[in-house]
């Protein structure tokens, strides 16, 4: 720590306690040009000066001016001061002109003139004592930034996050960086200084310029970067053998887990930023703002996110039900120390397949707004286990969709998958009947019920990346089925961030569709995850292509052909109207594919899935007029067997209900 960070407040306070008085006695000498009257007003003069000294003290302690840390000030720290300076002039004059109306002696002969001439010369003890000190801080950090100990580093980004990463590098000899430019592709600045930091040039000029510095690190200062800036900066760093870091993203520093001016590893989250997502939050406000809402899957990866964004809008009630235990205890907790904590924070463990169980809960809560991001999502797990895929995603949106209904839910959204478009899985078909059943139930009803579509999220719970992470801590191989598979890739808070604005657009019936941008290749994002934690393919682990899996695309799509897309109001937001007006889910189909689930019979259940979308091919194809007969002659003996446990009417007994 320097000598310049141990200097204390009251040495300062001690400083004027000298200097205001001071001030006041060559104000009077200045105006008067007389020695000869010091004699007469001696007495007088001393003490008006104490008086006056202590209230110009009291006056800056009130106002903050001995809390500040003096060799760091800045701009605010000067308004403060100047502000505390005018507050006691003008005290100070009040105070003289009560005193001449009460007829004061220790006044009287003071001419007004000499406290105008007081208030400039304190001005200048009380600035001078301060901004020598923050000068000096300034002169020593100079002296650090040529200290040939310290690494030189440039910052891409000569904006507020930019500026700050440069002030606490000067600031903290600790770090060992010296910043020596900013990269900033803003013209404007170029050749600026910021902090004593000369703007050097654009992106394009990066190379050059690390090149001509010799830096070994590059800070990006752009929370609000795209990923492909980002990318473009990494591959920069990376051909010049200068490593890079970055400072938190916009989603970090909003939710509160880091600030603008912490610098961290480049993560795979960041080559993939969509940039400033337009925040529409007073819409979003207006739907949840004192609502009751519920998030089914609250414990997952994306229903915990939406609980966490939820949260920030107010909500009267936040119910978060999930069926592990140990996902809801953890978002409970984490949630419970909101600042917009709401008055009713419910846990609820059930099963979304549970009707009873269900329509307690909704008859308990009567939830207004739903989001259902309860699923089962993992390809390869659902194709082996095709009967608890149609009970989760299938029937339990038809239970959830139709008690919302009779509980009066007036908003209820279902998340999605691209895999849904044109499936050739169980889970893609699985969730297209459910955005189907969706999509009926609000065509019948004229509720606001909608779907929100979208692609791969980076973090989730056994997303590849996590996959991927897994297999380079065990020293791989990294394994990919296909050297040309691609998929669509967002971020989940901007995911999570999309689906609360079509909530608010939704008028009921659509599929919202996110914009993701281009498709990625997966080898490509693999590669990046290795150079990310410093390896190199070939070299340090190896990626091996396993082949495809069944029901899996090389590529996924966003739409069927001969939908209806249309742009919303958002430009990250597009919608979706099938223009169906026959019943998308007939209740013989889904009571037969309920019978053939519970069964357990596989081979029933492919051609159902078929019938209700008939793009979809599944391994296992049996006609459907078989199917629908066997199941006919199936609920024919379960009524039978019903029948045959009752008593007879004539013991006393009811008939049996059908």
């Amino acid at each position: 720590m320097s000598g310049l960070s141990r200097v204390r407040n009251r040495y300062i306070l001690a400083i004027d306690f000298f200097t205001l008085p001071v001030s006041l006695f060559l104000a009077f000498l200045f105006r008067t040009g007389a020695v000869a009257l010091w004699g007469v007003y001696a007495e007088p003069l001393v003490l008006f000066a104490i008086v006056v000294t202590v209230l110009k003290l009291a006056i800056f302690y009130r106002m903050e001016m001995y809390t500040q840390y003096w060799p760091y000030a800045s701009v605010r720290e000067l308004v403060l001061m100047f502000r505390a300076l005018a507050v006691a002039a003008m005290a100070e004059i009040l105070l003289v002109e009560l005193w001449r109306w009460s007829g004061n002696p220790l006044v009287l002969g003071i001419p007004r003139s000499t406290l105008v001439l007081d208030g400039l010369l304190s001005s200048c003890f009380v600035g001078v004592t301060r901004l020598s000190i923050r000068a000096a801080q300034m002169l020593t950090a100079d002296a650090r930034t040529e200290d040939r100990h310290q690494k030189p580093v440039i910052v891409v980004g000569a904006g507020v996050a930019g500026a700050m990463v440069v002030k606490e590098l000067l600031a903290n000899e600790q770090v060992g960086k010296r910043p020596v430019g900013f990269v900033d592709d803003d013209r404007r600045k170029i050749g600026k200084s910021i902090h004593g930091v000369k703007v050097l040039g654009t992106l394009k000029d990066l190379p050059l310029i690390l090149k001509r510095t010799k830096v070994k690190d590059v800070i990006i200062a752009i929370p609000s970067a795209p990923g492909k800036l980002i990318r473009q900066v990494v591959q920069s760093c990376e051909t010049e053998g200068v490593a890079s870091k970055t400072v938190p993203g916009l989603f970090e520093i909003i939710r509160g887990t880091s600030r603008i001016d912490q610098v961290r590893n480049v993560q795979l989250e960041d080559l993939l930023r969509r940039g400033t997502v337009r925040s529409e939050g007073h819409r979003v406000g207006e739907i949840i703002a004192g609502a009751r809402v519920m998030v089914t899957g609250a414990g997952g990866s994306i229903g915990s996110e939406i609980c966490r964004q939820v949260m920030d809008f107010g909500p009267s009630q936040l119910v978060m039900l999930g069926h592990g235990e140990d996902s809801i205890f953890h978002i409970a907790g984490e949630l419970r120390h909101h600042p917009y904590k709401p008055a009713s924070l419910v846990p609820v463990i059930a099963d979304i397949r549970d009707k009873r169980r269900m329509r307690h809960v909704f008859a308990a809560y009567r939830p207004e707004v739903v989001f259902h991001a309860a699923a089962h999502k993992h390809l390869a797990l659902m194709e082996e286990n095709v009967p608890d895929a149609v009970t989760n995603n299938v029937l339990g949106t038809s239970i959830l969709v139709n008690l919302a209904l009779e509980a009066g839910t007036e908003r209820f959204v279902m998340i999605s998958t691209d895999k849904a478009v044109n499936p050739t899985s169980v889970l893609g078909v699985t969730k297209r009947i459910a955005e189907m059943i969706v999509h009926e139930v609000a065509r019948q009803s004229g509720r606001k019920f909608i779907a929100v579509r979208f692609g791969n999220v980076l973090g989730s719970s056994g997303s590849v990346v996590s996959i991927f992470e897994k297999q380079i801590r065990a020293g791989g191989p990294v394994t990919i089925t296909h050297p040309d598979i691609k998929r669509f890739f967002m971020i989940i808070p901007e995911a999570v961030q999309l689906v609360l604005h079509s909530a608010a657009m939704g008028h009921g019936g659509e599929v919202f569709v996110l914009a993701m941008g281009e498709q990625i290749r997966i080898v490509d994002l693999a590669r990046d995850l290795l150079r990310l934690n410093g390896l190199q393919e070939g070299r340090d682990i190896d990626i091996v292509f396993t082949g495809l899996m069944r029901g899996e695309k090389m590529h996924e799509e966003l739409f069927f052909e001969g939908d209806r897309v249309e742009r919303t109001q958002h430009e990250k937001i597009l919608a979706c109207r099938d223009g169906f007006t026959t019943d998308l889910v007939p209740a013989r189909l889904l009571r037969s594919l309920e019978v053939a689930t519970y069964r357990g019979d596989k081979a029933a259940i492919y051609p159902l899935l078929q019938r209700l979308v008939p793009q979809y091919t599944p391994p296992e194809v049996r006609t459907e007029e078989k199917v629908i007969a066997e199941f006919e002659v199936a609920l024919n003996a379960r009524k039978e067997f019903a029948f045959a446990q009752q008593p007879h009417a004539g013991a006393g007994s009811t008939s049996p209900t059908p």
